[in-house]
């Protein structure tokens, strides 16, 4: 383990100045400020007070990062469900876990986020929706300062794990069950996010099947939003014998412009959420179990904090067709 003297001696300053820029003393120069978190980052240091928490296995504070999902106005049960997991396994394993949203860190660089943890006593992360286009979160995670487990994206190493389904597979089955349920061959798809994590795989998915079973397919982009997944079906719909999407939010918004055009089209989505029970048509979709998933996140960033290597954790999923009546108690 790296020691406060190596890091001095790498920054070129007294121990004591590494001492007051840890603990956030004015009097130092920013250009003296500068150096001393350079050599902290490069050597990967970790604070007396950290390392004093993981050897007495009396973990440090988790914080849950989370990406609220503005796409609709509907209560984000994907959230609360994460976020009900990960608080219910934080106090069966005696940790404390904070919730911080990614609106809180707009505009913070790596430094200045890695700063605001450390100064939270945070030192374990859960990142939930992370996509390409979130550069800092992406190099916060690189820099593997602190032990986290991503959802939903492939990060594995030393200090990071990954916990999600296999999205590539279930987006190949359910779009293969609709497929054959229906004979359909022209297939609109309507992807998520562009630079998204899960887009990516789940893309895979269905360019495989329409390759296997040569199938005409239609790729859209609807950004996980409702509104833009039923402007894409009010154009396309006429055109196509399915409709498959990437996320229960568009397949509603698509089932919905299939119902003003007076069509009907199947329609397939992902994720299981309890609002697709309420549209008025039986769709198909996967299931998450997002708590569960949640969970699962929680355990692995208290093995990392323990010393265990990150790892790739795949979680099952379900193919299930919902409707109201088998949702309501």
């Amino acid at each position: 383990m790296v020691t406060i003297k190596e890091v001095a001696d790498y920054a070129g300053v007294a121990i004591s100045t590494v001492s007051k820029v840890l603990n956030n003393y004015p009097n130092v120069s920013e250009n003296t400020k500068k150096k001393v978190r350079k050599a902290i980052d490069e050597l990967h240091y970790v604070p007396n007070t950290i390392a004093a928490a993981l050897s007495s296995k009396q973990f440090a504070r988790v914080a849950l990062i989370v990406n609220l999902n503005t796409q609709t106005q509907a209560i984000d049960e994907i959230t609360m469900q994460y976020l009900s997991g990960a608080i219910n396994k934080a106090m069966e394993k005696s940790i404390e876990v904070v919730t911080v949203f990614y609106s809180m860190l707009q505009g913070m660089t790596v430094d200045e986020i890695v700063r605001y943890f450390q100064s939270q006593s945070i030192f374990g992360l859960v990142i939930y929706g992370l996509s390409k286009d979130d550069i800092v979160f992406n190099d916060l995670i690189k820099k593997g300062i602190f032990k986290s487990v991503v959802v939903d994206a492939p990060y594995i190493s030393e200090n990071t794990s990954s916990v999600w389904v296999d999205n590539k597979k279930a987006q190949y089955d359910v779009a293969k069950r609709a497929v054959l349920d229906d004979n359909c061959r022209r297939i609109l798809y309507i992807a998520g996010k562009k630079n998204g994590y899960v887009t990516e795989y789940r893309l895979e998915g269905i360019k495989e099947l329409a390759e296997e079973k040569d199938l005409e397919l239609k790729i859209c982009y609807g950004e996980f939003s409702e509104l833009e997944a039923r402007k894409i079906a009010m154009k396309y719909a006429k055109d196509v014998d399915l409709i498959v999407c990437a996320s229960d939010l568009m397949a509603i918004g698509a089932m919905n412009a299939c119902i003003d055009i007076d069509i009907f089209r199947p329609v397939c989505g992902f994720d299981g959420i309890t609002l697709m029970g309420y549209v008025g048509k039986q769709m198909l979709t996967v299931r998450q179990d997002f708590y569960a998933v949640s969970q699962a996140a929680v355990e692995e960033v208290c093995l990392l904090l323990s010393g265990e290597n990150g790892r790739s954790r795949i979680m099952e999923h379900k193919l299930v067709k919902l409707y109201y009546k088998d949702i309501i108690c």
